[in-house]
């Protein structure tokens, strides 16, 4: 399977579990399957949802920051792969 860099972590909110991240290529959909990558971090996850200004969308591009879920603690900076088959 390739990856394709989208993004990077903005925020994680630990409460809530869920991954701020701001889109600067490619665009990203519910259904998607995402890697998170950095020092620490490994984490594949599909995306169930996601929000912007807590209102649910079914797609972003580039220049767009979402929310979503995310299964793991995911750090800022870490970089944001959409898993391709």
């Amino acid at each position: 399977m390739a990856e394709i860099a989208i993004g990077k972590v903005t925020h994680y909110f630990g409460h809530l579990n869920v991954a701020a991240i701001r889109i600067d290529s490619g665009s990203l959909a519910v259904g998607d399957t995402l890697h998170f990558k950095g020092h620490t971090t490994d984490v594949t996850t599909r995306v169930e949802s996601m929000q912007v200004n807590h209102v649910d969308i079914r797609g972003a591009r580039v220049g767009d920051a979402v929310g979503l879920r995310a299964p793991a603690h995911v750090r800022e900076h870490d970089l944001v792969f959409k898993v391709t088959p």
